[in-house]
């Protein structure tokens, strides 16, 4: 276990220092198809599929050993919308093989034409309108969360292959990533998480928090021991002061 932690983690850091604009071709994923047929994932350099398995890189490593497998590079071609982050030989090859039923997907958004979601994802970020951000509960995580529902209730709602705006599974480590839902505003609307989670991203998700400016965010995002209802989520936020309260609405 520890050389595989050692070999994750160099790999993670090795894509650390690629960005989405630093690359012409994408790689998709349509392993999970066996279980939900319309399912496309979209890999990118800040994008790692949404079971936290597969980076660009790995994405490209298997194109090269398997080029007829489940991993295929898909030029970006023209740019739809840079803000959500559309492109259109991205939608048009979501479109195939999603067998015709997502006609366009946003790699940036939660809102707006979200990328699917297939079912063994790690983290599931949903909305929480009343605060005007978004709580991410992770699969190990066996308790209720301020929307009402525990991540296996949630999940049962999100995956199966459709596009559920407000609602997407994702990696843990896309929650870092300077991509994350920055069509909403990014990291400042996270309001919500498990300690277990938080704990995990530790160090790396303070000095993101850091990066983007908010220094104090990793203790203004509530946890199950702060709150585990909405009334009670919207305590802690206002006495934490969170960012996300300030943000333009998400409705």
């Amino acid at each position: 276990l520890p050389q595989a932690k050692k070999v994750f983690d160099e790999r993670d850091e090795r894509i650390s220092g690629m960005s989405d604009e630093s690359v012409d071709t994408y790689y998709s994923c349509l392993l999970c198809q066996s279980f939900a047929p319309n399912h496309v994932c979209i890999v990118t350099p800040e994008r790692l599929g949404l079971c936290g398995a597969y980076s660009w890189l790995d994405a490209k490593a298997s194109f090269e050993i398997t080029p007829t497998g489940p991993n295929q590079p898909v030029i970006k071609g023209a740019v739809h919308d840079e803000k959500l982050g559309q492109w259109g030989n991205i939608n048009e090859f979501v479109k195939q093989k999603s067998n015709k039923t997502i006609q366009e997907v946003s790699m940036y958004s939660l809102m707006d034409s979200p990328q699917s979601s297939c079912g063994c994802f790690e983290c599931i970020v949903a909305i929480i309108p009343e605060a005007n951000g978004v709580m991410v509960v992770h699969r190990d995580y066996a308790g209720m969360t301020p929307c009402g529902m525990s991540f296996t209730t949630l999940a049962g709602s999100v995956g199966g292959g459709v596009q559920t705006p407000g609602f997407l599974g994702v990696g843990k480590l896309y929650i870092l990533s300077k991509k994350f839902i920055s069509a909403e505003g990014g990291l400042k609307r996270v309001v919500w998480m498990p300690k277990e989670l938080k704990e995990l991203l530790g160090d790396r998700l303070k000095n993101r928090a850091k990066d983007i400016g908010e220094p104090g965010l990793f203790e203004k995002i509530a946890d199950e021991t702060t709150a585990v209802t909405s009334e009670e989520l919207l305590n802690f936020l206002n006495k934490a002061g969170h960012p996300a309260l300030k943000l333009e609405p998400l409705i």
